[in-house]
């Protein structure tokens, strides 16, 4: 048994900005992908994603049986596949902001969910929604809060433009140019972050009026500036705008930027080599870099490992 690949995902814009309404972009990111498996002879990662299936299984039974109308799955197969050790097989590596559970969720949901919506149908912004609906519902398991974004991606593998919480959209991105010196690229941090400690923290810090009022006039404003540049090809502006999001986010995030990458994070605003931003919900895992010129954001960061997403 061998299941289809789901991928990644990046969130390039909009990471805590779509809890207050910013916009975002969401693009899959082939480079990880997971399927579920089973195997005459299961690893011991395999033996423990079984068991985190099985109570997966157990979650999504309550789902069904408390909100029916919003998504019913073939229990009894998805149950029998789990006891005869299917588990899911996946190189995406877990609590970096590349979507680990949305890509379970998108395959569960695509090989059990019953009359479920399909790529290959029209896909209404209605139906958007829709599936992002349950998926939120669905990747809450994982862990506590979620937008049902990272397997929205994962499912449909093609860029979403999130406009507000109730409006998203499909939507093409420019094209990349394997050889062109800007480019956007992943820094690790050598760190698992956890996303629920994370996610309190800032909902903690909605409490204070200076900081809501920090994310209205400067963090969403930038985003939804940067989202529009990234789209319209306006990639003067777009660095003008991460190097300003990139500033707001070292001086108010702080929490969720491993302490370690505080001075390489001022380094890239001071000398313009590269602009850091969060990648996910922060705390460790990979950190989002933009950079106009890649070879001196290398040099720059010549002792970290970069991962190079997209280039223009």
């Amino acid at each position: 048994m061998k299941g289809p690949l789901f991928y990644s995902k990046i969130l390039l814009f909009g990471e805590y900005g779509i809890i207050r309404d910013s916009k975002g972009l969401s693009i899959p990111y082939n480079f990880y992908n997971g399927a579920l498996k089973r195997d005459e002879d299961p690893s011991s990662e395999a033996i423990a994603s079984n068991a985190s299936l099985k109570r997966f299984a157990d979650y999504l039974e309550t789902l069904q049986n408390e909100q029916s109308e919003l998504v019913t799955f073939d229990l009894a197969e998805l149950k029998s596949d789990i006891e005869t050790g299917m588990y899911f097989d996946s190189s995406i590596p877990q609590g970096y902001g590349v979507g680990s559970s949305g890509a379970l969720v998108a395959a569960i949901y695509d090989k059990y969910a019953q009359n479920k919506i399909t790529v290959l149908e029209n896909l209404t912004r209605e139906k958007l929604l829709q599936l992002k609906n349950i998926f939120s519902q669905m990747e809450s398991f994982f862990h506590g809060k979620s937008s049902g974004l990272d397997p929205l991606n994962s499912y449909l593998s093609i860029p979403i433009l999130i406009n507000s919480k109730d409006n998203i959209e499909a939507t093409g991105i420019p094209n990349q140019i394997l050889d062109g010196k800007g480019a956007v690229f992943l820094l690790d941090s050598g760190i698992v972050g956890e996303t629920a400690p994370m996610v309190s923290i800032f909902m903690e810090n909605l409490k204070d009026k200076g900081f809501r009022t920090m994310l209205k006039n400067q963090f969403v404003k930038y985003t939804d500036a940067c989202v529009e540049n990234f789209l319209g090809g306006d990639m003067k502006a777009l660095f003008m705008n991460t190097k300003k999001l990139s500033s707001v986010v070292l001086n108010n995030f702080k929490p969720m930027i491993p302490e370690q990458f505080h001075a390489i994070w001022q380094k890239g605003i001071d000398t313009n080599d590269y602009y850091l931003k969060l990648c996910g919900s922060g705390g460790g895992g990979y950190i989002l870099g933009f950079t106009e010129d890649l070879e001196r954001a290398k040099l720059s960061l010549k002792d970290y490992k970069l991962e190079v997403v997209y280039q223009f």
